[in-house]
């Protein structure tokens, strides 16, 4: 395999992808962009009820593996208008409402896309005793410009209409991308490369692979609550992101030390089942892939743990991407770790047969 995985077609299809909003609970934009990159690759493509989109090569192969991200991006909804036409906001997914002030939003309603700010007091006005109080969910709020509630609602505006940040992708440095959202469309499209690095080697599986992007996982892994139990998977590889501890204010007694640039990070926690996760090690150990290491002390807060509990049990690991300032619209990855990642992905599928017992006792 070269060194760079990546292509001019793939690059392309990331920053599309990565500009589509795929909020949760509505991920169907995004999802049309993914469907329509991974159909030459793949022998066949299905939905789910509540959006989940999954890819399959080998479909009537009994024994089935998973490779898994996560489609969703974290948003607000609208939760209140004023009778100044100003607009109050609950969390969709675990939005951080302490960079919520001065950002420009979309609002999506069925007359298309309203823009808006979230608004602040100016630093002038603020009252200053010692201590500024800090933004909070019930106290940041969003001006579309308008001056009553019925101004706002004749734009379209209603209470439930999803609002995303419109920030879009670049490139830091020639070595990172950053962009809102990487949590986890960049799962997404590490998948897809999977899948088209399968098809143009001309690799043979002996399985059936599912390749799955799941919806819903930032409100408590719901997509892939309920796609486990549509596919009953006998194997499933997720990957997802995770917390770069190298920056300031992080803590690495807490949370262990991973960075950007280092790997690929593999997990140990009570989800991941071990023999899977030692294929996963030996074969970047085999084809000289940089990893490192994870612990989780009870849950891996990923998808992982809906595959691993379901079924009565469905062997699984997790491969994480280390990411910069997650749940923020700049969001950073390193390229290398991106390349990475997509190879161990590939070549642990190539060290999985069919029916593999994957029990230790």
């Amino acid at each position: 395999m070269k060194d760079s995985v990546m292509n001019k077609k793939s690059a392309k299809f990331l920053e599309k992808y990565l500009n589509t909003p795929s909020p949760t609970g509505a991920e169907s934009s995004g999802q049309k962009v993914w469907i329509n990159y991974i159909k030459p690759y793949v022998d066949e493509i299905q939905t789910d009820n509540y959006g989940t989109a999954y890819a399959i090569i080998n479909p009537k192969a009994d024994y089935r593996v998973v490779i898994e991200a996560h489609a969703d991006e974290i948003s607000w909804f609208v939760n209140y208008i004023t009778d100044d036409g100003l607009i109050y906001v609950i969390r969709n997914g675990g939005s951080d409402h302490m960079i919520a002030p001065s950002k420009k939003v979309h609002i999506h309603t069925k007359k298309g896309i309203v823009e808006g700010v979230f608004g602040w007091p100016a630093i002038h006005t603020r009252n200053y005793t010692g201590t500024e109080e800090a933004p909070k969910v019930e106290t940041i709020w969003i001006d579309c410009g308008t001056t009553s509630k019925k101004e706002t609602e004749k734009l379209g505006i209603h209470v439930g209409c999803i609002i995303t940040y419109p920030d879009e992708f670049f490139t830091l440095n020639d070595t990172y991308l950053v962009c809102r959202a990487l949590d986890n469309r960049i799962g997404g499209f590490m998948i897809a490369e999977v899948a088209r690095l399968l098809k143009e080697n001309n690799d043979t599986l002996e399985y059936g692979l599912y390749i799955i992007n799941s919806v819903q996982e930032e409100v408590g892994l719901r997509g892939a609550e309920m796609i486990a139990q549509t596919i009953q998977p006998h194997v499933a590889i997720v990957t997802d992101v995770t917390h770069d501890t190298t920056t300031p204010m992080i803590d690495k007694k807490k949370h262990g030390e991973i960075k950007c640039g280092e790997g690929p990070v593999v997990s140990y926690a009570p989800a991941v089942q071990n023999n899977l996760r030692e294929v996963i090690i030996n074969s970047a150990e085999k084809n000289k892939i940089p990893f490192q290491r994870h612990a989780s002390s009870r849950i891996t807060g990923t998808d992982t743990d809906a595959f691993a509990y379901s079924n009565g049990g469905v062997p699984s690991a997790l491969i994480s991407l280390p990411l910069r300032y997650m749940h923020t619209t700049v969001e950073m990855v390193h390229k290398n770790d991106v390349e990475n990642v997509i190879k161990l992905i590939y070549h642990s599928l190539k060290n999985i047969k069919s029916g593999q017992n994957f029990k230790y006792l």
